[in-house]
């Protein structure tokens, strides 16, 4: 009997951004790469003979729990990658809620008729990934293997084995969290799932200690979030300045090229003010009642997205010590680098490790 741990990746930005991933690269998150590390506790005592993983980042960086430790290669598995959301890829979810609705709603729910230009159907990912799971338990009869995969295409995966349709999918089949573990047991002829969806070791009291507190909310699954526009509009330098001093700066706002305007739904709800070329933020503001409700990360997910476009590593901003500008900051993965003119400086890398 062949025994297939089926483990989806660890939190990627795209889950925390509220972006559209499908086979679109990201990188971890800091509580992804906690994620990798709980991962690593649980199958410390567990025997593995190969290690598999779709060959998008994500997969590969969440596969490092297992085969890193292990000592054991890295086998990529193009048949395991996500499903290919066409002219939805990167794009937020926001936006694709307001632009197809209908569509966005078939997504999650029913997979059977959803379909959009330049993207896989759910029915072909199930093919396709049920045949690479397939012929790598073929390549090692009698073996333990690890397969690292995604959300969607797990989900199908799981619930085609469970004898549950395309149509009931969405459902039935609830998308698992990040990291959580399936294992699936082959005879020689065909797949069985033992169990499903287990996060046990996201339950542990070493990983519970890395959560921050419940005012740093999460969206998850397909929570819509915002979409964003450049600032425009005659008013628009007046927008900013009022934002500027809402956020409680001071004098004059800094010249940048890129100002982009957040909506949830048609009500402007933010504004993200920053330089993509040198990568610095000079103001990421949310409307007071539109605050702790997951919405400020998003503003950093279009700064990563703009900085990364441009070829960078690294976003920068500056803060006043104690202010709500410097919690935002810390929250979202910023680290201290120094202080100027009674500012804290902060930085944060967003480059994709080499050695994944």
């Amino acid at each position: 009997m062949t025994m297939i741990y089926l483990i989806r990746h660890a939190e990627a930005e795209g889950n925390l951004y509220r972006i559209a991933q499908g086979q679109h690269e990201s990188n971890l998150t800091g509580r992804g790469r906690r994620q990798v590390k709980a991962l690593e506790r649980r199958f410390a005592g567990i025997p593995i003979d190969a290690v598999y993983a779709s060959d998008l980042y994500r997969t590969r960086a969440t596969a490092a729990a297992i085969y890193k430790p292990k000592n054991l290669p890295l086998h990529r598995c193009p048949g395991l990658r996500e499903i290919c959301v066409g002219d939805w890829e990167g794009r937020t979810w926001g936006d694709i809620a307001r632009s197809t609705p209908e569509a966005m709603a078939d997504f999650g729910s029913r997979m059977d008729r959803w379909s959009i230009p330049g993207a896989e159907t759910p029915a072909e990912v199930l093919a396709r990934v049920r045949a690479a799971v397939e012929e790598i338990a073929r390549k090692n009869p009698g073996k333990t293997l690890a397969l690292f995969s995604h959300g969607y295409a797990i989900r199908l995966l799981l619930a085609n084995l469970q004898g549950i349709s395309l149509r009931d999918t969405g459902e039935k089949s609830p998308t698992g969290d990040n990291t959580a573990v399936s294992l699936l047991e082959w005879d020689g002829e065909r797949l069985r799932a033992v169990f499903t969806n287990d996060n046990s070791h996201l339950k542990t009291p070493e990983y519970l200690a890395g959560e921050k507190s419940p005012r740093a909310k999460r969206s998850y699954a397909l929570e819509p979030g915002l979409w964003f526009r450049p600032l425009e509009g005659p008013d628009a330098a007046e927008r900013l300045s009022a934002a500027w001093a809402a956020a409680g700066e001071a004098g004059p706002v800094p010249a940048a090229p890129l100002t982009l305007e957040g909506f949830l739904g048609e009500e402007p709800a933010g504004l993200l003010h920053m330089d993509p070329e040198a990568g610095q933020i000079f103001l990421a503001y949310i409307r007071p009642d539109c605050r702790r409700r997951g919405l400020g990360i998003q503003l950093l997910g279009q700064a990563v997205q703009h900085t990364r476009s441009q070829g960078g590593e690294a976003l920068a901003a500056a803060a006043a010590p104690g202010s709500p500008g410097e919690s935002y900051l810390r929250d979202c993965g910023f680290v201290p680098q120094g202080e100027a003119a009674g500012r804290t400086l902060w930085r944060k890398f967003i480059g994709f490790d080499p050695s994944v």
